[in-house]
């Protein structure tokens, strides 16, 4: 009967929580339930990825081809 959830506490800069505000807006979503989207999603990437350096360096790589 449901899942049990954790609570999470991050500090990020206030840039991005204001970055993040605006993304849940426009999807129509909370900034709770982007958070946690985009924390299963990123805990996915990395485990694919393997560590997280090797993840960074993927990502890096990419942007420079663009």
């Amino acid at each position: 009967m449901g899942e049990w959830k954790e609570s999470v506490t991050l500090r990020i800069r206030p840039a991005l929580r204001g970055e993040l505000v605006q993304f849940a807006e426009r999807e129509r979503r909370s900034v709770g339930n982007l958070r946690a989207t985009l924390l299963e999603w990123a805990f996915e990437q990395l485990k694919v990825g393997g560590t997280v350096d090797r993840l960074m360096r993927v990502q890096l790589a990419n942007k420079k081809d663009k």
